[in-house]
C-alpha cells in the first residue's frame, strides 16, 4: 500500500512538473534564465534602453546563462497582446517591458512573472504599482520622467521673451499627458501660455505641427513621447521652416532634429533596470519590495547645426556645459 502511495505521489509530482514545476527554480529546464523583452516600437531612445538592459546582464556575468527573447510590437496593441500570451505560455523567468503600453499589457497578462519596465514615466499613474516606493506586486522598474520644470527654465534661458510655447504628444500615452500637465502648470507661474495638440499616429504629426505654427507659438516642447519620438523629423520639417525651435525630452529627439534638451539617458536607464534584473534572477531581491528607481542626473544636449539653421545664439553658461551633437 505504501509503495502504491509512493508511486502515486511520484506520478503526481511528475505531472505537476510538466504543468507548473514541482518546487521552485529561477531557471528553465536547460539551466538558463528565460528573459522576454518586449519593446513597444523601434526608435533610438527605446533601442538604447534595450541595449543598456542586456549589457548590464552580460557584464554581471549572466551572458551564458540567459536566453533572450526579443520582440518588437511595432506600436500595435494586438501584437503586444500576442507577445504577452507567448511570454506567459513560455514561462519566462522575467519580462522586460519597454514603454508604458508594453508594461501595461504585460502586467494584465500575468501576476506571477516578475516584470521590470523602463521608459515609463509614472508607474502609479499608469496603474502598474500600488506606489512607486512600495510596488507591492510583480511590477517595478525605472522611470524616464524628464525634468519638466527645468525644461521650461531652459527655454526661458534661451528665449527670455517667450510668451507662448506649443507642445505635441500622443493622446494614448498617459505618461506624456502627465508631463504636459506638469509643464503647463509650471509655465503658468512664469506667465507663459501653452498651446497643446495631440496625435494618434505619426501621420498626424505634420498637420498638428502646422496647427501650432498657425497658433503663433514661439517654441515647441516635446515630452518623452513614443509616437512623436519615432517620427521627430515630421515635426521639425514644419517648425524649421517657421524658424521655431523644438526642445525635446531626451537626446535622441535632438539627434533627430530638435534643437536641444535637458535629457534623460536611456542607455543608462536600461542599464539601471538590468541591475535590478540581476538581483531578481539571483534571488537577492523580490520585485514587490523594489522601489521604482529614478534617474537623478540629466545632460544638456544641443544640436549645433540646428542652432545655426535657426539663427539662435546660446548664453555662454549653457555653451560651457552643453554636449554638442
Amino acid at each position: 500500500m505504501k509503495l502504491k502511495k509512493g508511486i502515486a505521489l511520484g506520478l503526481t509530482c511528475l505531472a505537476l512538473l510538466g504543468l507548473a514545476g514541482c518546487g521552485s527554480s529561477n531557471t528553465s529546464n536547460s539551466g538558463e534564465y528565460k528573459v522576454g523583452i518586449v519593446q513597444l516600437v523601434e526608435h533610438p531612445a527605446l533601442d538604447a534602453a534595450n541595449k543598456g538592459f542586456t549589457d548590464a546582464l552580460k557584464e554581471k556575468g549572466l551572458a551564458d546563462k540567459i536566453s533572450f527573447d526579443q520582440q518588437n510590437a511595432q506600436a500595435d496593441q494586438s501584437n503586444l497582446n500576442s507577445i504577452a500570451q507567448r511570454f506567459v505560455s513560455d514561462r519566462k523567468n522575467l519580462i522586460l517591458a519597454i514603454a508604458t503600453p508594453a508594461a501595461q499589457t504585460m502586467a494584465n497578462a500575468t501576476h506571477d512573472i516578475p516584470i521590470l519596465a523602463t521608459a515609463v514615466t509614472d508607474y502609479e499613474s499608469a496603474k502598474l504599482v500600488k506606489s512607486n516606493a512600495h510596488p507591492g506586486g510583480n511590477v517595478s522598474g525605472t522611470s524616464d520622467m524628464n525634468p519638466v520644470e527645468q525644461q521650461v527654465d531652459l527655454i526661458l534661458q534661451v528665449m527670455p521673451n517667450v510668451k507662448t510655447i506649443g507642445t505635441i504628444y500622443s493622446s494614448s500615452e498617459v505618461n506624456s499627458q502627465l508631463q504636459v500637465e506638469k509643464m503647463k502648470a509650471y509655465a503658468a507661474t512664469k506667465g507663459i501660455t501653452v498651446k497643446e495638440v495631440t496625435v494618434s499616429t505619426v501621420n498626424d504629426i505634420q498637420q498638428a505641427a502646422q496647427s501650432l505654427v498657425s497658433d503663433g507659438v514661439q517654441a515647441v516642447y516635446v515630452p518623452t513621447d513614443n509616437v512623436v519620438a519615432s517620427a521627430i523629423s515630421n515635426l521639425v520639417s514644419v517648425t524649421d521652416a517657421a524658424k521655431i525651435p523644438v526642445f525635446g525630452g531626451e537626446d535622441n529627439q535632438v539627434k533627430g532634429g530638435a534643437m536641444m534638451s535637458l535629457s534623460v539617458d536611456y542607455y543608462k536607464l536600461g542599464y539601471q533596470t538590468g541591475l535590478m534584473a540581476v538581483d531578481i534572477l539571483q534571488g537577492k531581491s523580490k520585485i514587490e519590495d523594489m522601489p521604482v528607481e529614478m534617474q537623478k542626473e540629466f545632460k544638456l544636449v544641443v544640436n549645433k547645426e540646428k542652432l545655426e539653421k535657426l539663427g539662435i545664439t546660446l548664453p555662454q553658461e549653457l555653451l560651457d556645459k552643453a554636449s554638442m551633437i
